[in-house]
């Protein structure tokens, strides 16, 4: 059954345009309430945002929304996507709301639902809740004694810093570091400088003055520029990059040179291999993920299981196949012994723990392997998609053909926005950028549609 509202990470969409709308998130809160109301006791939701401006608007119809249904609702604020999933579970809550669109600027926004194990929803459960909101749900209306309460947790931040704080290895210090980081104007802008501070680095904070319309604008994990030259500018020892609901992580170093999400993979797999830790006999990733990286772990008599591109496509398969570290190289990485979910912050610290350690910058620590060439395109589209149309379909197999056994080429449309995703990978670096913009021209011309961006 086709799905009217949920996509490959919630439900996302332009702000105040269907079905980022407040009867929307009405409808949702109602549905979802009824979905986790298993009992007669009081049932809570947690309802967590990042700093867009129409966090207001979908925070209070979704509250309303829960209350209807008699769900009782904690109220946490800017907060990032994992301290949701983590709080969930903290409080005993049976559902938590992320109200965001992750890396997209302000003029997006969406519902993200987790279950009170901390993980994001099935499809089949987000499916049940699409069926009650279609179907009517005066029905399901509280009673006037029943209805819920809402109320502001005063300490959240509190918790999750002390959370995020005891991943990092008793007796370690970040005393002597000097560290960037940019919070993309978003949900991390608090609690991500003052762990840092706590654990005694030197702190330069960017990124971190929201006015509810500059999240993710050219700044953050997805917009690394800033940050590498930050790091440079202020000769600090390295950068970390948090997208706008700080479940990404880009990390750079001193030379301001990027470190992606595979490298960061690549990093921990081998110091949790050599310490007896991971589990799985490697690591979840996606089919975004370079080969080199692929690669690289074989050679270290590690695999690495590939899915589709979504970080709760990665945390199924670790889930289903006993693995504990898992990610995609946009900057989601996923470690199980902590989180139920991407956390950047956490991963951040599991770098910064081997720095310390070992004693070595951030270059030696993280470059773990030569990447393959590899080029990344947007091509932004209205109306029905280009994939389906001959020429395009003809011009993919084709570059697949050309390329063969020599390097790999990808093409799909984004689960969140209207774009079709283009990546091509291969030993030769002129033949990437070639094949990747004859795909992009090819695409671009099949409908009508926005330049590539």
């Amino acid at each position: 059954m086709r799905r009217m509202y949920f996509g490959t990470d919630g439900i996302r969409g332009t702000a105040n345009r269907f079905p980022i709308t407040a009867e929307v998130a009405l409808r949702v809160g109602m549905a979802a309430g009824r979905q986790f109301t298993r009992g007669e006791y009081r049932h809570r939701v947690v309802i967590g945002k990042d700093t867009r401006l129409s966090g207001y608007m979908l925070e209070a119809a979704m509250t309303a929304g829960f209350i209807s249904v008699g769900m009782d609702v904690i109220l946490v604020g800017p907060m990032p996507t994992p301290a949701i999933a983590m709080l969930t579970q903290s409080l005993r809550a049976d559902l938590g709301v992320m109200l965001s669109a992750s890396h997209n600027l302000y003029q997006d926004n969406g519902i993200k639902l987790f279950g009170p194990d901390g993980y994001k929803l099935s499809d089949d459960i987000e499916l049940e809740i699409e069926t009650k909101m279609e179907n009517g749900l005066a029905s399901e209306l509280a009673a006037p004694a029943r209805l819920g309460r809402a109320r502001r947790l005063d300490d959240a931040l509190g918790r999750y810093i002390e959370f995020v704080k005891n991943t990092f290895p008793k007796g370690r210090r970040l005393n002597g570091l000097k560290i960037v980081v940019d919070c993309a104007n978003g949900a991390a802008y608090r609690v991500a400088p003052t762990i840092l501070w706590e654990l005694e680095a030197e702190v330069i904070p960017i990124g971190v003055d929201p006015d509810g319309f500059n999240i993710n604008r050219d700044c953050g994990s997805t917009q690394p520029e800033y940050l590498c030259e930050q790091v440079v500018a202020h000769g600090a020892d390295l950068g970390i990059g948090l997208d706008g609901d700080a479940d990404r992580l880009a990390m750079v170093d001193a030379e301001g040179r990027l470190v992606d999400g595979d490298q960061v993979m690549a990093t921990i797999a081998d110091h949790w291999h050599d310490s007896g830790r991971l589990t799985g006999g490697g690591i979840v990733a996606t089919v975004m993920s370079n080969l080199g990286l692929e690669n690289y772990l074989k050679g270290r008599g590690l695999q690495m299981l590939r899915t589709p591109v979504g970080d709760r496509y990665v945390v199924d398969a670790m889930r289903a196949h006993g693995f504990n570290l898992g990610g995609e190289q946009s900057g989601h990485v996923v470690l199980s012994d902590f989180s139920t979910t991407g956390d950047g912050l956490i991963a951040a610290l599991q770098v910064l723990s081997l720095v310390v350690a070992a004693e070595r910058p951030l270059s030696e620590i993280c470059h773990r392997f030569a990447a393959l060439p590899q080029v990344l395109r947007n091509v932004r589209f209205s109306g029905p998609t280009p994939l389906d149309n001959p020429n395009v379909v003809e011009a993919i197999e084709d570059s697949k053909r050309r390329l063969a056994d020599k390097g790999r080429v990808l093409i799909r449309q984004s689960g969140t926005e209207p774009l079709i995703r283009i990546m091509v990978e291969a030993e030769d670096e002129t033949v990437v950028a070639e094949t990747a913009d004859w795909l992009s021209n090819v695409i671009a011309d099949a409908v009508p549609s926005e330049a590539a961006q």
